[in-house]
């Protein structure tokens, strides 16, 4: 996936979080190495693994791919005039996800690409980023994304869990319930794909139910901070339809009543055949 040249400022908040816990800030000195074309910082850091799974270049492990991945991207970006904006960071323990949304003119215009980037440390020497978004708003299709965690079974009994839940069963009225007032879900397609509010949501899950039923994930690792809940998942199951297992990550927002504030969307999931 490509990446942008200011970065850096993306991962602000999660470094402020991360410094007053006295830890690392992986994420940070990640796209400080993207926006500057610098590896050497990330390899001083972390001069054991570093693994990068990332939508279009797949599996990139290693200090020597690494240089090659950020070297590539920045040629690519290089005539894009990219910039960015930072959605929310959510720090756990030794994990971090950064929601950021891209800017790119392509063909003369200007495309939104939301993007989160997920960084987990597995010991003091290594550090994993995984990287989730569309390849729609750049090139108007998706691609399957092989999953790359395996399941696991977690706990989750709140509004996050209830919302799972209602999602497996297709239960619109129970999810479009579990909102605030001005609750949202950002679709992972660009800026303008937001649904707002019990009139827009109910359109959007009626539709999103309209193939036979709800739609099944698997949920493998969760990112919590007490306000937002990031899961990264490998969705199986669209209505009637089986899917062929892809990854994604989606970020529940709560908000101060206990309802969901927002629900973000980062995958490429394709709709079965017929439907938008």
């Amino acid at each position: 996936m490509p990446w942008f040249p200011d970065f850096v400022g993306a991962a602000e908040l999660a470094r402020r979080q991360r410094r007053a816990a006295g830890q690392a800030d992986p994420v940070g000195q990640y796209l400080n190495a993207l926006s500057h074309s610098d590896t050497r910082s990330l390899e001083d850091a972390w001069p054991g693994q570093v693994v990068i799974y990332d939508p279009r270049a797949g599996e990139v492990r290693g200090h020597k791919e690494l240089r090659e991945f950020i070297s590539r991207n920045v040629s690519w970006l290089a005539g894009l005039h990219a910039r960015t904006e930072v959605v929310a960071s959510t720090v756990d323990g030794d994990r971090a996800v950064v929601e950021l949304l891209g800017y790119l003119i392509q063909d003369g215009r200007e495309v939104a690409w939301p993007i989160a980037v997920v960084a987990d440390s597995p010991d003091d020497q290594s550090v994993v980023f995984r990287s989730y978004c569309s390849q729609w708003p750049l090139d108007g299709h998706r691609d399957i994304r092989p999953p790359i965690l395996e399941p696991a079974p977690l706990p989750m009994n709140d509004v996050v869990g209830r919302y799972l839940a209602a999602l497996g069963a297709g239960d619109t009225d129970a999810i479009v319930g579990l909102f605030s007032p001005d609750g949202y879900l950002h679709e992972p397609l660009g800026f303008r794909e937001i649904h707002r509010g019990p009139d827009e949501l109910r359109a959007f899950y009626n539709q999103l139910f309209s193939a036979g039923g709800g739609l099944g994930l698997q949920p493998c690792c969760v990112t919590d901070d007490g306000v937002r809940c990031a899961v990264e998942s490998n969705w199986v199951r669209w209505g009637k339809h089986d899917l062929t297992p892809q990854a994604g990550i989606s970020v529940y927002e709560r908000g101060p009543d206990g309802l969901l504030a927002a629900v973000r969307i980062y995958d490429d999931v394709e709709p079965p055949a017929g439907l938008p």
